[in-house]
């Protein structure tokens, strides 16, 4: 059977926690192959709602779920959001839960330079959640990172040490701010190590013997396409690769592993924080929008910023992600409106182009190229079947499908997991 990838093809946010939670209620496996605690996933299950940062969604159903090395873990975090499953009844032991053994840890001293650094930023705020996630990928590469397998042995971290606090240290001075104090740094970890080490792994291997035993793996990504490091809208992106390629380096699986790539897409656009946003509106069409679409962050409860659909976006998302199918969302937050706009291209300083250029202030210099179409009076809400929705609706996610270049596999029609309408089944495609 093949796997299955789900990837965020704008700027998060799309719904990918109901398309994860059906797709997982399925599945064998699910993966975590990128970001940290900054994700935010969002299932609703029955009467149930479970909010998820950094566990992968699969856990609410109990299956295997599993942290791969491409994720920067914050343990203290982990804790926290177990105790709170736990707590709505769910299950999470070392059977179905494992953390990779080579994952870099997120430390408290991360999210104090993520905090002075943006409060420092002035105008050059990127609009992080402070959360550390960006200074613990820094030392990932800068290799001086403490990893999950360290603290089995903490007694012998000294060289790691000097190199970590060596570093930091010079960074805190600058923001008038004393040394890291490691006596306390070896006590929190000597703290959390016990309950983090009961879960680690060798997550590549586990993974492994799961493909040859012909098991079903669904990847699941964190923010969307349009944050990733390289391809996003770069400085104003996350500090990891939210591609699907990175399934490959984030977990150990290797590069044929991805299979079939769903792109979730939301029925119009939203971004949270600082950055470029083509169509954004700041008006009364932008606040309906963000009022029907119930729109704040899992995670930082921050206002999103709305627009219309931008197609020329996630056209180039699905082109570098290679997404085979997309996941249509929030269908109905688009009823009663009499006129929809979907942005087909942009104009740059006179210059008509049909992607998004590199250069930030090119970026924010584009102005937006619409076409219009006839809104629906009908509702969507509920929708299980093409026949259950008004035509003009249909004919908006035809217009989709061309503008994107790139087929619609299902329709998501509220935040219940039956209502969707399933065009093709990534796990039988």
């Amino acid at each position: 059977m093949a796997n299955v990838t789900v990837i965020g093809a704008q700027w998060g946010d799309e719904g990918k926690g109901k398309i994860v939670d059906w797709l997982a209620s399925r599945a064998d496996v699910v993966v975590r192959f990128q970001g940290g605690h900054n994700a935010g996933h969002t299932l609703v299950v029955g009467s149930t709602t479970y909010k998820l940062s950094l566990l992968p969604s699969g856990i609410v159903t109990g299956t295997l779920s599993l942290i791969g090395n491409g994720v920067v873990l914050d343990p203290w975090a982990l804790r926290d959001e177990i105790a709170r499953l736990e707590g709505q009844g769910v299950s999470i032991t070392p059977e179905n839960f494992g953390i990779a053994d080579n994952c870099p840890l997120i430390l408290p001293l991360h999210r104090d330079l993520d905090g002075l650094r943006e409060a420092a930023a002035g105008k050059g705020k990127i609009g992080t959640t402070g959360r550390g996630i960006g200074p613990a990928y820094e030392d990932k590469v800068g290799r001086r990172a403490i990893r999950v397998c360290d603290l089995a042995h903490l007694g012998e971290l000294d060289a790691q040490l000097d190199r970590l606090c060596a570093h930091h240290d010079a960074l805190r001075a600058g923001f008038g701010q004393p040394p890291v104090d490691r006596a306390q740094l070896l006590a929190e970890l000597a703290g959390i190590a016990p309950f983090v080490q009961k879960f680690a792994q060798p997550v590549w291997r586990r993974l492994n013997e799961a493909k040859k035993g012909g098991a079903r793996i669904l990847f699941e990504g964190a923010q969307g396409v349009l944050l990733d490091v390289d391809h996003g809208t770069y400085p104003f992106v996350t500090s990891s690769n939210t591609v699907s390629g990175t399934v490959a380096s984030g977990s150990g699986l290797g590069p044929g592993a991805a299979g079939f790539v769903l792109g979730i897409v939301k029925a119009y656009t939203t971004r949270v924080g600082s950055g470029p946003f083509p169509t954004e509106l700041d008006d009364e069409v932008g606040e309906t929008l963000g009022r029907k679409g119930h729109e704040f962050g899992t995670v930082t409860a921050r206002k999103r910023r709305c627009g219309w659909f931008d197609a020329a976006l996630v056209r180039q998302s699905c082109a570098i992600s290679g997404v085979t199918g997309i996941a249509l969302t929030k269908i109905d937050v688009l009823d009663g409106f009499e006129t929809i706009r979907i942005c087909t291209g942009y104009r740059l300083r006179g210059e008509a182009i049909d992607y998004l250029p590199a250069n930030a202030v090119e970026q924010a210099e584009l102005e937006p190229v619409y076409e219009e179409m006839d809104g629906w009076s009908g509702t969507t809400v509920g929708a299980r079947s093409w026949a259950d929705l008004p035509a003009q609706a249909i004919k908006y996610i035809r217009r989709i499908e061309e503008l994107i270049e790139c087929p619609v596999a299902s329709v998501s029609t509220s935040p219940e997991r039956e209502d969707t309408i399933l065009v093709r089944d990534p796990f039988e495609d």
